[in-house]
């Protein structure tokens, strides 16, 4: 019975988590909206560091994008970290074509919406 009691509990905060993630993203969703409105430009004030704490990145060359890396949520056994930076990456709309990267960022992040569960990335060209 205790077993299945502690499966019970880890569904629920399976569950809480999902729906905690979803309400911080439709708070993001919300300020993109109102930048978008006024007009102003968004500074990405989200740090490097959470992306530099996943692991399995693998390397991959593509005809197009050159020499890039990618890592999945199955590489990564601590998969709230995935999901945070997962997160991260979805809420700002990081795509091929509209990265996520910072001041001070090594890379360049972005997600592909045909594989959910992959995260891309590549190395800033320094000027």
């Amino acid at each position: 019975m205790s077993e299945q009691r502690d499966t019970n509990i880890e569904d629920v905060l399976e569950i809480l988590l999902d729906h905690a993630n979803a309400e911080e993203a439709n708070a993001v969703e919300l300020k993109h909206r109102i930048t978008r409105l006024l007009n102003v430009k968004e500074a990405v004030a989200v740090k490097e560091e959470p992306f530099s704490k996943l692991l399995g990145w693998g390397k991959t060359q593509g005809s197009k994008l050159g020499e890039f890396e990618v890592t999945t949520r199955k590489a990564n056994s601590n998969s709230d970290v995935f999901n945070h930076v997962y997160n991260i990456l979805k809420r700002n709309n990081a795509a091929i074509n509209a990265r996520l990267h910072g001041e001070g960022y090594k890379f360049s992040y972005w997600l592909y919406h045909e594989k959910p569960n992959v995260i891309y990335r590549q190395l800033l060209k320094t000027k």
